[in-house]
């Protein structure tokens, strides 16, 4: 899962972003306006948290060219005005939603959820193939009913084979999704990290769930 944070406060951005980071999310962070309009349009995230009042460009600019280019990715706006008005226009807007300053991380956190579970229009919270069980809200995966201890760049990469389960996931569609837009694609860090998590998924178990696709990437089945 990947996030965009755009927020000028430092403090509030290092906040939000370590509790997203502790979810599994790989997370980019923009401290002005205009970088983070530039990254909501031409990357690919499964959220966008967006303060309004930001330098160079606002927060309801940025939400209304996001929404203007069709990019339906969740947005939740934060803000520090606690007005009825001003939340219905955000919602107007294309928000999903608003959080008001100050809060807690918990709460930003089950908002994210929120948004996602429905952006997805999938009620059901838990993943399952075969006997693998992902459950988002509890953070928490199970094989055969026993529990199976990740990272959270695993539990992430699990995550995306999962929702995309019997059909293939390559390289470039894992390297967008678990790790932010910093990392080095010239490494076999994606590889080591599948090679781990096989290894916690498989190893143990008697069928392989993780396959590799030569030259394309993997895919999570349970069928031959």
């Amino acid at each position: 899962m990947r996030a965009l944070v755009v927020e000028d406060d430092k403090r509030i951005a290092s906040f939000v972003r370590r509790g997203l980071r502790e979810q599994s999310f790989a997370v980019d962070l923009a401290r002005e306006g205009e970088t983070g309009q530039a990254l909501a349009l031409s990357e690919t995230y499964d959220v966008i948290i967006l303060d309004i009042l930001l330098p160079k460009v606002g927060g309801k600019d940025i939400l209304g060219s996001i929404r203007a280019n069709g990019i339906r990715t969740p947005v939740i706006m934060l803000t520090a005005v606690d007005s009825v008005p001003l939340k219905v226009e955000l919602l107007d807007m294309g928000a999903d939603d608003y959080v008001t300053k100050p809060f807690s991380s918990s709460e930003l956190l089950a908002r994210v959820r929120s948004v996602m579970r429905r952006s997805a229009g999938q009620p059901e919270s838990q993943i399952k193939v075969a006997d693998l069980v992902l459950d988002p809200a509890a953070h928490r995966v199970t094989r055969a009913k026993r529990k199976i201890e990740l990272t959270a760049k695993e539990y992430s990469l699990l995550h995306l084979l999962m929702e995309n389960a019997g059909h293939p996931v390559t390289r470039t569609m894992i390297i967008e999704h678990v790790w932010d837009r910093n990392f080095d694609s010239f490494t076999n860090v994606v590889d080591v990290h599948v090679s781990r998590l096989r290894a916690k998924i498989d190893r143990d178990f008697g069928t392989q769930l993780i396959r590799t696709i030569k030259g394309v990437g993997y895919v999570l089945k349970d069928e031959e």
